[in-house]
């Protein structure tokens, strides 16, 4: 595909069903926030517990339309996990992870300050991952159908979250890459309910 050229739109959903999934996404982010609370709490208390940094961090990913935006996650490696600024890909069992840090990504459980990002309309609870700007160009050089994917929201979940796992190798972000491409195309809103049902049982 020519890069230069206007994307082809691929998006399964038509503009009817994206409104009522951002209604939808709006109404789950609010309750969820007031429900989670408490969680939120214990979980920000016992990562300050450590003293070994911040208990939340933002990074920059890209986005709808290609744009920059801020995620935000609990803390799960140590600070400056990323000596010299070198982007690296998270694994399982990193070394660079915190006690603490195990017991939330084991759970997934890093990833619920990501709410605020759909409730702020940065991501949606079901698109694909969003990346940072250093893989996706590296991506791009095996498969440039990558920027396809900026027509929709990027997603908390995803299929490709819960069957492949953490893309730990550039082999696995291919797939997940193929993934998220078909999901796009045959997105649907109860396709998306059954992806948080999945989300919810593997949690």
């Amino acid at each position: 595909m020519n890069s230069e050229q206007e994307p082809t739109n691929i998006d399964g959903m038509n503009g009817f069903e994206r409104t009522i999934k951002r209604i939808a996404d709006v109404i789950g982010a609010v309750l969820l926030l007031i429900v989670l609370s408490p969680i939120f709490l214990l979980i920000y208390i016992r990562q300050k517990m450590d003293g070994t940094g911040p208990a939340i961090y933002s990074q920059e990913r890209i986005g709808k339309g290609g744009k920059p935006f801020r995620i935000y996650k609990f803390r799960t490696m140590i600070v400056d996990a990323e000596k010299g600024g070198v982007p690296q890909l998270e694994q399982d069992d990193d070394p660079r992870l915190t006690d603490f840090g195990k017991v939330l990504r084991k759970r997934h459980w890093d990833e619920l300050p990501q709410i605020w990002n759909v409730l702020k309309g940065d991501m949606s609870f079901v698109g694909y991952r969003p990346e940072r700007l250093y893989f996706i160009n590296q991506i791009m050089e095996h498969n440039s159908d990558y920027q396809l994917l900026y027509q929709s929201l990027p997603g908390v979940t995803s299929l490709a979250t819960i069957q492949n796992g953490y893309t730990d190798t550039m082999e696995k972000m291919l797939k997940r890459l193929d993934m998220d491409l078909y999901y796009l195309r045959h997105r649907t809103l109860w396709g998306d309910a059954k992806i948080i049902f999945q989300t919810l049982f593997n949690l």
